[in-house]
């Protein structure tokens, strides 16, 4: 049952946030232009600039909009030299302490290579893949692993000694993440680009560690037991980043743990033509945000030259999201046109910013896809309002 008025929570957050956070709201202003849902818009300021400022990570009461908002679209966290009395970066509670406050259990990061995005392989800009040969989606467990709160150190006289990071994994973690990932395979129009077939990757080093044997035995079980028809795929991590890189085709999803889903996803995004084009979710059952996922880059703040395409991939992941789970198709149809948009203006090559080796600003770009987008035919008759400005 749709809602009808949705309440979407902008944190612009630091650095180059801001200024992509602007092209995707402006895209999504316009997407809503001609009649759709009704989506309030606001910004919520947070962040490590915003703590070097005031002393606090949030505005007053932006973590409790967040927290009620139906969506949330991040920009960035981080700054040099600016950090918690903890050591945590500030504006640590944006990411993580939204991730595991809200239990956003699910990072998901789809890897898709448009036609006309070129890559930088040394200091040349190749068509290395075929687009028709990238497109997975990796599931990295979001709240446990590397990142649960488990740390400490052994400090004597003003000397740290030994430090420890213990990695927890799960029955309740591997289970619903892995999943989450049977369950994409399952719904996915299509399988993987080498043959069609639907399978889920477990990447993990199972030939070591006891955390990985038990996530590994988790998605058999899972898979055998409840999507027997989904095929079952493994790779140990090392391995696995070298046969990312020569055979994309062969993925369709790929489910993973938090480090190690970290470092993976990051090395996909040279696939689809480096980090200003990989978004991510972080999504659990009640709640979900969206984010670019290449960080402040603060050398390039406020030069307006960061490509904003991966906030407008975010922008039409959280268009999915919502519209799946308030079963709202006219969000769904916003989706496919915003995707669409980018597929003409990324082949056509009118908005290459600095890393595709163009000209083109991040205000260009966004200005690119606003241009494609009211040119589209849209269905008449479309009942719906402008997005409201809270």
């Amino acid at each position: 049952m749709t809602k009808g008025t949705y309440d979407v929570v902008l944190l612009p957050g630091d650095g180059t946030g801001p200024e992509v956070v602007r092209e995707g709201r402006k895209v999504l202003e316009t997407l809503l232009e001609n009649g759709g849902p009704r989506l309030v818009l606001s910004e919520v300021q947070g962040g490590a600039q915003y703590y070097q400022k005031h002393g606090s990570e949030w505005e007053p009461g932006g973590r409790e909009r967040a927290v009620k908002a139906d969506a949330i679209l991040l920009g960035a966290v981080g700054w040099p030299g600016v950090s918690l009395p903890d050591g945590n970066i500030a504006g640590h509670g944006l990411v993580l302490g939204m991730r595991f406050g809200l239990d956003l259990y699910s990072n998901v990061r789809p890897c898709k290579l448009y036609p006309g995005v070129k890559h930088r392989i040394g200091k040349e800009f190749k068509q290395v893949w075929r687009p028709e040969d990238v497109d997975i989606t990796f599931f990295r467990e979001n709240t446990e692993g590397l990142y649960a709160p488990a740390h400490g150190e052994l400090t004597r006289g003003g000397t740290t000694e030994v430090v420890l990071d213990t990695r927890i994994i799960t029955q309740k973690g591997s289970e619903r993440i892995i999943r989450r990932a049977f369950e994409k395979a399952r719904a996915s129009p299509r399988g993987a680009p080498e043959d069609g077939a639907r399978r889920v990757t477990c990447v993990d080093k199972s030939n070591v560690l006891k955390g990985c044997q038990f996530f590994r035995a988790t998605f058999d079980r899972i898979g055998k037991e409840e999507f027997p028809e989904i095929e079952r795929d493994y790779a140990y991590v090392d391995a696995f980043t070298q046969w990312l890189i020569r055979q994309p085709e062969h993925y369709h999803v790929v489910v993973t743990t938090n480090m190690m889903g970290d470092i993976v996803t990051d090395l996909a995004s040279s696939l689809q033509g480096g980090m200003g084009f990989a978004a991510g979710g972080n999504v659990g059952d009640e709640h979900a945000m969206f984010e670019p996922v290449h960080g402040s880059a603060p050398k390039y703040a406020g030069k307006n030259q960061v490509n904003p395409f991966a906030t407008f991939e975010a922008v039409a992941m959280m268009l999915e999201w919502l519209g799946d789970r308030y079963h709202d198709p006219s969000l769904l149809e916003m989706r496919a046109r915003l995707h669409t948009a980018m597929a003409s203006v990324l082949l056509a090559g009118s908005a290459r910013t600095y890393d595709q080796g163009g000209t083109a600003t991040t205000r260009d770009a966004g200005d690119r896809v606003v241009e494609a987008i009211r040119s589209e035919k849209r269905p008449s008759g479309s009942p719906g309002a402008r997005p409201v400005a809270a």
